[in-house]
């Protein structure tokens, strides 16, 4: 994309996190998100086939910078040496949640919370899938991975419910002693 096209996409998740703050996902309307970013109607559809698209998308690249390969140091934390490291990564998606708290906020209200939920538990499952897997507990794997990643979501909504005020070491560290084989 552009300078421009980027510009434009800016707009348009800022016009989207906007209102997720005064309304729920589903009461939103592209109209609305259109006349909040500034744009013509035509300038959304090049970017979005639909508000769930946009919605998807916000989503993806939240997630995908995360869970990528590659990490850079950002203001408020580095994990871009140790992303192998499964507690330094869980830290690291705290961080980067406490960072964008109020879009994260935004997004957990009312329907959009199940698109989270769906692309958080996708990009966990990815990246820990297998350390998951080898996790030394007589269950199925399914089941393992189920409830490993189901009470890493649950602790991240009950962290963010509750203001955001431990720090993120110190929720991983509590996370990670309730996790058999882990608790280092």
């Amino acid at each position: 994309m552009d300078r421009r096209q980027i510009k434009t996409r800016t707009a348009i998740y800022d016009a989207l996190t906007g209102l997720l703050r005064k309304y729920r996902f589903e009461e939103i309307t592209v109209q609305q998100i259109i006349d909040e970013a500034n744009i013509g109607r035509s300038t959304f559809y090049s970017h979005f086939e639909t508000k769930d698209q946009l919605l998807e998308q916000m989503c993806k690249e939240m997630f995908s910078h995360v869970f990528s390969d590659t990490l850079a140091p950002e203001k408020s934390h580095d994990y871009s040496k140790n992303h192998e490291d499964m507690r330094a990564l869980l830290e690291h998606i705290l961080y980067h949640i406490l960072d964008h708290k109020e879009n994260i906020r935004s997004i957990l209200n009312g329907e959009s919370e199940k698109v989270f939920t769906r692309y958080f538990t996708e990009y966990l499952e990815s990246a820990f899938g297998e350390v998951i897997v080898h996790m030394d507990v007589d269950v199925p794997d399914a089941f393992k991975k189920q409830f490993v990643i189901g009470s890493f979501i649950h602790t991240v909504k009950w962290w963010i419910g509750k203001g955001l005020k431990e720090k993120p070491e110190k929720i991983i560290d509590s996370y990670m002693k309730c996790l058999p084989g882990k608790n280092e």
